[in-house]
């Protein structure tokens, strides 16, 4: 089939967008994309990740480069027969491949379409470059849970409505908004950064609000801005992306939740990377213990038979909270000690000795000064040197405590 991409004059263009996807079976609709995209003056790059024929829309960057990128060639995919198999060297591919051209200022927003494999490949190119990046996915599948899709990065995602299946009444308008906007998107002007102030990034919890509420406004009183991060796994992954990508002055890690549901097997987990980026980025960062009595569930219904036994708490009708044993609270603390001891940067772990959380106190029911102890102790054992440690006979939300994490955090700013 040929090229069906209209002429247009892009010498003056001065933003540049990547449209990634299957050029062999949506060459049609891609190339009505890139027209509408073209035509408001904004240039393009077209990456073909498909494998099964011929490209309907001619490429900037061929199919069998991205195989390449990817760890094999085109030919081998379409040998193999492996669908699994090719979508994902081609969304490593694509990802490899924009983020070298993000890297060389060559893509100023990223545009895919496509049913669960074009989305697969799509939103895995679009988590290869930064946060901030215009990112537009429109999909089969943006309708229902998007979460692996979009992950921790500012992905748009476009429900797609009707099928990706040529140009139509109804696909002509969606396809429409979805150009215009990721032009809109490109085109925008962002303030000028020079009156911004540092920015330090906290992690909190309902569980721990009035902690990270009181070292906030401290914090902001000092001159930063302070960005909170909800501790619901994704919250947790978009914080260390963001150090990642060199936005962050420092980091008040207070609520480290999400370490438990990792380790125990809760629903809020945010990888077993967790609490590692600020120290590979030798950055300040203030850690509590904030909510690691706790492992999260949905519904009770939603609880695993396996745990039948042990204690709960219904945090309201959709989130079930567990209680962490002492054995699992001290291997939290194995954990922490190691992934703080490799850090770069000043490190200090300061710890609430009557509670880590509002359940977690004299009176509430996840009180537990064994679990307490364990975690405290075992941290104690096998931290490194690099790695100062503060003890408080207070609970996480009393001021005093919310107070010596902020002021810890602007010295260890101040000295850096």
């Amino acid at each position: 089939m040929a090229d069906l991409t209209a002429s247009f004059d892009l010498q003056a263009a001065s933003k540049r967008v990547c449209i990634v996807g299957t050029m062999d079976t949506k060459g049609v609709e891609f190339a009505f994309i890139k027209a509408q995209i073209e035509s408001a003056g904004v240039s393009t790059c077209v990456i073909n990740t498909g494998i099964l024929g011929d490209a309907q829309l001619a490429p900037d960057v061929s199919a069998d480069e991205v195989a390449q990128a990817g760890g094999s060639s085109l030919q081998a995919l379409r040998d193999e027969g492996d669908r699994g198999n090719s979508v994902a060297v081609m969304a490593q591919g694509a990802a490899a491949l924009v983020a070298e051209k993000h890297a060389a200022g060559e893509v100023d927003g990223i545009i895919s379409l496509g049913g669960s494999a074009g989305t697969t490949i799509g939103t895995t190119a679009m988590q290869a470059v930064p946060v901030g990046v215009p990112k537009i996915m429109v999909s089969t599948l943006a309708s229902g849970d998007t979460s692996p899709y979009v992950q921790s990065k500012d992905i748009s995602m476009m429900y797609s409505v009707v099928d990706i299946a040529g140009i139509n009444r109804l696909s002509r308008q969606i396809l429409a908004n979805a150009a215009g906007a990721i032009v809109g998107m490109v085109n925008a002007e962002v303030p000028a950064a020079t009156a911004d102030k540092p920015l330090i990034a906290a992690t909190m919890f309902g569980v721990t609000t009035p902690c990270v509420t009181k070292a906030r406004e401290i914090l902001e009183e000092a001159g930063y801005e302070v960005l909170v991060f909800h501790a619901t796994g994704t919250g947790g992954q978009a914080m260390e992306d963001l150090v990642k990508g060199g936005f962050l002055a420092g980091v008040l890690d207070v609520t480290t939740t999400e370490l438990a549901d990792e380790l125990v097997g809760g629903v809020l987990s945010a990888g077993p990377d967790r609490l590692e980026a600020a120290g590979q980025a030798g950055l300040p960062q203030v850690i509590a213990p904030g909510a690691l009595d706790m492992v999260n569930f949905g519904p009770p219904d939603t609880v695993p038979e396996k745990f039948s036994d042990r204690q709960f708490y219904q945090h309201n009708p959709t989130v079930t909270l567990m209680r962490t044993t002492a054995e699992e609270m001290a291997e939290l603390g194995r954990i922490m000690a190691r992934k703080l001891s490799e850090a770069q940067g000043p490190t200090t772990v300061i710890v609430p000795i009557q509670g880590v959380s509002a359940i977690d106190k004299t009176g509430q029911p996840f009180d537990s000064p064994e679990a307490r102890a364990a975690w405290r102790e075992n941290l104690k054992a096998h931290i490194g040197d690099n790695v100062t440690l503060i003890e408080m006979d207070a609970h996480i939300n009393d001021d005093e405590f919310s107070t010596k994490l902020a002021e810890t955090l602007l010295e260890m700013s101040a000295r850096r």
